[in-house]
């Protein structure tokens, strides 16, 4: 199934980096965070990539272009000097089939996806996610849950990464209960999406995905949820950076550990 991901935000919550790369390419230990994501998928064996290109997309186009493996691996070097042969010796990226795809600086997401609809070939289904966000969900099991649906859509259902709290007050604005977010059941959309190839029939010029044509198919009954309550983990701001830059640096990365074994999976 191909996975189309959205890359053509500002990021403009980022910071300075933003300013000089697009937001899915600011890195996650020595990896831009799209190739994470992407690993994420192709770790259960979903290896067609279409990349929705915007604000620098060109930025992406020249990692995976000049890309070296031998630059992020231990490697062997045989026959040092003009044509030397190098050996990877811990892979973990690739065979990807990745297309490229110029969906303009300030489009909508539900923009972007009607775009590159011509590049998903005649498939009738596919997955869709941002490029800016991570997580462990059992994708098989997501995909499982779309298909027996029904439904023209299904996404995770995660509860929210940020820290705020839940405040219940009177009319007279007396405060009666604070407790926090993570204890109080809210769930948010976390962005990783199984579609239909009927979405594209809903989606009008201007469409934000989820507010606007998501808002026309609820009332048919065309949406669903699969709930997750593993990892999820947004890179929304510098401080959501510096956590998953955390989790990553003590090896305790759970989108990492997710799918095929590495000496199993097509992309080791």
């Amino acid at each position: 199934m191909k996975v189309v991901i959205f890359c053509g935000g500002l990021g403009v919550r980022m910071g300075e980096e933003t300013q000089r790369i697009p937001k899915p390419m600011i890195r996650i230990g020595n990896r831009p965070i799209l190739w994470h994501i992407m690993r994420y998928y192709a770790s259960w064996g979903h290896n067609e990539f279409v990349l929705c290109l915007g604000y620098k997309g060109d930025v992406i186009k020249e990692y995976f272009l000049n890309h070296n493996e031998a630059l992020m691996h231990d490697f062997v070097l045989e026959g040092y000097g003009a044509e030397p042969e190098v050996e990877i010796l811990n892979r973990d990226g690739g065979p990807w089939r990745i297309t490229f795809a110029d969906t303009g600086t300030r489009s909508t997401i539900g923009e972007r996806l009607k775009l590159v609809e011509p590049y998903l070939g005649g498939d009738e289904m596919f997955m869709a996610t941002y490029g800016d966000g991570l997580t462990d969900v059992d994708l098989p099991a997501l995909v499982r849950t779309f298909e027996a649906s029904g439904k023209m859509i299904t996404f995770a259902l995660v509860k929210p990464h940020f820290h705020a709290h839940i405040v219940e007050a009177a009319a007279d604005g007396t405060v009666q209960d604070v407790r926090a977010m993570d204890t109080s059941g809210v769930r948010i959309n976390g962005g990783f999406f199984v579609m239909r190839r009927e979405i594209f029939d809903w989606i009008a010029p201007g469409d934000e995905l989820v507010e606007e044509t998501f808002a026309k198919l609820i009332p048919r009954g065309e949406v669903a949820a699969y709930t997750h309550d593993g990892f999820f983990g947004p890179m929304d701001t510098i401080k959501d950076r510096q956590w998953l830059e955390g989790l990553f640096d003590s090896g305790r990365a759970p989108w990492l550990r997710v799918g095929l074994d590495p000496a199993e999976s097509p992309v080791g």
